[in-house]
């Protein structure tokens, strides 16, 4: 069997080199001429990515080849998309990527092909909107049995792909049983532990609700470090013991940040207000509030820091240790620490950042100060939440 892959970007690749090493061969189709070249020259264009430098240099250009073109991709059996799905200003879902996606994919489209996305997406959507496109683009019909639909939903993490792809249980659900039953036998190729559920839809609310999970799970935490900030008690030591088999506080934060975890409540937000259920869902939208307001807090603790050391206000030196929205990976997306750089300079204070994944001249290219850790008066760890100053009067 033939597989292309739409979409080699951090969720794509990994899993294209997987179905590849699986011994399939794998057309990679992706609108970045110059990761195709490189993917094809075995060179990998994800190199934090554990484990994929080696799969690249192996079946980069040889069974895995990566193209611009989708005419490149006709004449596969089978079809995996997994392109970003981003939101819009009103925190509605943009699916212009997604469409032209699968528009593309319905061109080519030939009978008895099955065709799956892995993107995450709003629960429904692969039932209506993807069928849909797919239907009016390659002029088949999945109700007549001409070409199989079905969701997998990504369940990967930067950094370690490879082996959540390898040891992590995948998901996946049909728009009907027989689509369902193609795609699980097709995806056991490539993942040893798959589970099929009864639909897409299922499968899709399987995903968007683990992110809700640890969205409203975070903020609780953030909440109960500023309610022991306010009584003086020390938060981390109690949820030390707090936490057990019946008791699970996660680590609080600047907020939350990432392509995953802060989109995925709004689906179910949305979905709720198209209905006029508002009040279906007011714990996710207050998680979200909660969580996006924590840099104000952090604003607040580091300016009361820089007002207790023994220098104009003005002239306090702060580094922001740490503008990724996670730890190690390369990516500003909803970077809940870049907006809290972004919130002190609006303030008028002396900020300036440093992030060991980035160059100086990289950091003055988003308008941000570079600074040396060891250059400041007053350092913010992003990541560890430690604030140290120089001098304390």
């Amino acid at each position: 069997m033939k597989i292309a892959v739409i979409g080699l970007g951090k969720a794509g690749l990994p899993l294209a080199a997987v179905i590849a090493d699986g011994g399939f061969e794998v057309i990679g189709v992706d609108v970045d001429t110059a990761r195709c070249k490189d993917i094809n020259n075995g060179i990998n264009p994800i190199p934090e990515e554990s484990g994929l430098d080696e799969l690249i240099r192996i079946h980069g250009g040889e069974r895995l080849f990566a193209t611009p073109d989708y005419d490149d991709a006709r004449g596969c059996d089978a079809y995996v998309v997994i392109v970003p799905l981003f939101l819009d200003k009103n925190v509605n879902p943009d699916f212009s990527i997604l469409e032209r996606a699968f528009r593309s994919v319905g061109k080519i489209l030939k009978k008895g092909d099955i065709v799956v996305l892995e993107t995450t997406v709003p629960p429904m959507t692969t039932a209506t909107l993807a069928k849909r496109w797919l239907e009016d683009a390659s002029e088949l019909s999945i109700d007549s049995g001409e070409f199989y639909l079905a969701h997998s939903p990504e369940r990967i993490m930067t950094g370690v792909s490879i082996s959540r792809l390898k040891e992590f249980p995948k998901i996946i659900g049909g728009v009907n049983r027989d689509s369902g039953i193609r795609a699980f036998n097709l995806y056991k190729g490539f993942i040893p532990h798959l589970h099929l559920v009864s639909s897409s839809g299922v499968a899709e609310f399987i995903k968007v609700i683990e992110g809700c999970y640890r969205d409203v799970n975070i903020a609780l935490a953030n909440e109960l470090l500023k309610i022991a900030d306010e009584l003086g008690i020390d938060f981390y030591e109690s949820r030390a013991y707090a936490n057990h088999d019946y008791c699970d506080i996660h680590l609080p934060s600047t907020g939350v940040g990432g392509h995953c975890i802060p989109v995925y409540p709004w689906f179910l937000i949305k979905a709720m207000e198209e209905r006029e259920k508002f009040d279906r869902s007011n714990l996710l939208r207050t998680s979200r509030t909660l969580n996006d307001q924590m840099i104000y807090y952090w604003a607040e603790k580091i300016l009361l820091a820089c007002m207790k050391l023994n220098k104009p206000l003005s002239d306090v030196k702060i580094c922001i240790n740490g503008i990724t929205f996670r730890d190690g990976v390369k990516e500003l997306y909803h970077s809940r620490n870049l907006a809290l750089t972004r919130l002190l300079m609006e303030k008028g204070l002396n900020v300036g950042v440093y992030d060991e994944l980035f160059t100086r001249e990289e950091i003055e290219n988003m308008g941000l100060k570079s600074c040396e850790v060891e250059e400041a008066d007053l350092v913010f760890n992003t990541f560890s939440l430690e604030l140290t100053t120089k001098e304390v009067t």
